[in-house]
């Protein structure tokens, strides 16, 4: 069957293995996705929706570098939110709501239609390894794929074990079974492992709930999208979701289920998401709040099954069941069925480079939760790099990294393979440091040169990305150019509540203030009839407001991003003996062996690593 030797093959078809067989063959590579279920490619396996805070960014990312995950998101939405307008652009995050089934069925579609890719289903049990490097795969029926490279995208799959109450059951996923084999082999090789937690709640009966209880929660009044393409349109209908509450008496029923809870009685031992926790640990945790959100939200356009949100748990279903029927608006529910915990093992990423390719295997790939992360975006982001490392480094072409000024990804990498993670990594706007210059408006103007360059964005999308460009920049000389008189703003900016002004000037410098916004200055005649003239769209008009707007703050980012790229630019030799530098703490040399940084910023960001650290470094190494 298999008599050809591919140049990428990919393990696990979740939204890290499907982001990472999409961009190896779309860049060329003979590629093969295998997957212990093909009906469950880019499955969601927990909330219906992408984005969100941080990593709405990731994935308007994703898409300008040319990955597949926001065209889905936009092909199977039901409803679309820019959340954080009312905080600067930095913080505007893209969420949507998505419909499950479709979002599959779109990936799987989009997949099948890409050339150079193949699929099966089986089990990989193995890895075949010659002279420290990966040559293939073994699967569970006793097949062996030769491969030049391997991406590994396991998810919760790995030794899975699934908690509801006292109850447990191998699985990577309700419903399916297990994977073992891998962790065991790993380990053998050399590889550190862990276990890690997460959880998600029960789905319920949407005819079962009465909503007429709850808080309506809209989409947008002028809803967006995520694709940079022209391939997808915004929504134009969209489906709400609902708030409710727990209250004390839930809380009262939920604690009458501790005694019988895996997360307090020992059985399970591995860290959760410290940000998304269960409904248990949240009443433990804030003893001193009476009630907390439930966001009620449908699974798509047509089913009756819905997801609540914010009661994850994997206590009894019993308990589940009592507790949920106490809730506002949830007196009737009836189940699909009850919410669990799943534990997994995964591997620390500092075992990883830059490139996610492993240090101790050549041409193995980690990507997705096997290396630590949460989240749909975070696992899609690592296996499209993955994915490109995979397919450039079997081309003999030079490796693609993204740094931590040029992309939220490059972030979540770099504090991955740089700093570790020892619960559930999730990205937050707060972990980047310029995440002025990585906002979601101009990811494209980022990153799409990029993926031109390495062959995965297409032509079309560059010439669309350098339209835009070229018309925002000279939107904004326009504003640089203007002369208002007097007599013509100060009404603008007396309705605003903001000093007039005595003299003509540049429309620019009224413009940057704070409270004058582009409703504002397009009441001046000339800017609606450039406008109109130049037949510029939303997105040219919001990109040209920010850049006007923030553009102080955007050029001190910009120059301590230099100073941060003069860094990068200093190498370290690969296998660098730090035992020699007596001079350096015990903690910092060994963190630096083990963690072997490519250069003195990443070393710089390790913890344990100070600054006096790095001063004696540069001596060594003969700065």
């Amino acid at each position: 069957m298999f008599d050809k030797v591919y140049d990428v093959i990919v393990v696990g078809a979740g939204h890290a293995g499907s982001e990472a067989a999409a961009s190896a063959a779309n860049m060329g590579s003979s590629t093969l996705l295998i997957t212990m279920n093909l009906q469950n490619i880019a499955q969601m396996s927990c909330n219906p929706a992408m984005g969100g805070i941080a990593k709405g960014q990731i994935v308007r990312e994703i898409d300008a570098l040319g990955g597949y995950s926001g065209i889905v998101s936009d092909t199977s939405a039901i409803q679309f939110k820019m959340l954080n307008k009312s905080k600067g652009p930095a913080m505007w995050s893209p969420r949507v709501q998505s419909d499950r089934m479709r979002f599959a069925e779109d990936w799987r579609m989009m997949l099948e239609g890409t050339p150079n890719l193949d699929f099966y289903q089986d089990m990989v049990s193995g890895l075949i390894i010659e002279g420290g490097k990966v040559a293939g795969v073994k699967t569970s029926l006793g097949i062996e794929v030769k491969a030049k490279s391997v991406v590994l995208t396991n998810g919760t799959f790995l030794n899975g074990l699934i908690h509801i109450g006292d109850k447990n059951f191998g699985g990577g996923r309700a419903g399916e079974r297990a994977a073992t084999g891998i962790t065991e082999q790993l380990v053998d090789l050399g590889f550190q492992s862990g276990r890690m937690k997460t959880g998600t709640p029960p789905r319920v009966d949407g005819r079962s709930l009465d909503y007429s209880k709850m808080s309506e929660q809209p989409g947008d009044v002028v809803p967006e999208k995520f694709s940079y393409s022209n391939i997808t349109k915004p929504l134009t209908n969209q489906r709400s979701c609902y708030m409710t509450y727990t209250s004390t008496l839930v809380h009262d029923l939920l604690r009458e289920g501790f005694d019988r809870s895996p997360m307090f009685n020992g059985r399970i031992k591995s860290l959760g998401p410290r940000y998304c926790p269960s409904i248990e640990d949240k009443i433990n945790r804030f003893a001193d709040k009476d009630r907390h959100q439930l966001f009620i939200e449908p699974e798509g356009w047509n089913t009756c099954e819905v997801y609540v949100n914010g009661f994850s748990t994997s206590l009894p279903e019993d308990v589940q069941f009592k507790a949920l029927r106490s809730v506002v608006g949830f007196e009737k529910v009836k189940f699909f069925r009850p919410g669990y915990a799943i534990e997994y093992d995964y591997f620390p990423p500092t075992q990883l480079r830059h490139t996610l390719e492993t240090k101790l295997v050549e041409g193995l790939y980690f990507a997705g939760q096997i290396n630590g992360t949460t989240g749909y975006e975070e696992a899609a982001s690592q296996g499209l790099m993955a994915g490109i490392n995979a397919s450039l480094k079997v081309q003999e072409r030079e490796e693609f990294v993204l740094k931590r000024n040029e992309a939220y990804i490059g972030v979540l990498i770099d504090d991955l393979i740089t700093k570790g993670t020892e619960e559930p990594y999730r990205m937050f706007t707060s972990r980047a440091e310029y995440r002025t210059l990585l906002r979601q408006d101009n990811a494209d103007f980022r990153l799409t040169p990029k993926g031109y360059e390495i062959g995965l964005a297409s032509k079309a999308r560059l010439i669309r990305m350098e339209d835009k460009h070229t018309k925002s920049d000279k939107f904004v000389q326009f504003f640089k150019d203007l002369s208002v008189k007097a007599d013509v703003i100060n009404p603008i900016l007396e309705s605003k509540n903001s000093a007039v002004v005595n003299q003509s000037g540049k429309l620019f410098k009224v413009f940057a203030r704070p409270n004058i916004e582009m409703d504002d200055v397009r009441k001046i005649e000339e800017v609606e009839q450039y406008i109109s003239e130049h037949d510029l769209d939303r997105e040219i008009i919001e990109q040209t407001e920010i850049q006007v707007k923030y553009s102080g703050y955007i050029e001190k980012e910009k120059n301590n991003a230099d100073k941060l790229t003069r860094l990068e630019d200093i190498k370290i030799p690969s296998n660098y003996d730090y035992s020699q530098i007596k001079s350096m703490s015990y903690e910092a040399r060994e963190k630096l062996r083990k963690i072997q940084p490519t250069s003195i910023s990443q070393a710089s960001r390790i913890s344990g690593v100070s600054p006096n650290d790095i001063s004696v470094l540069l001596v060594y190494m003969g700065r």
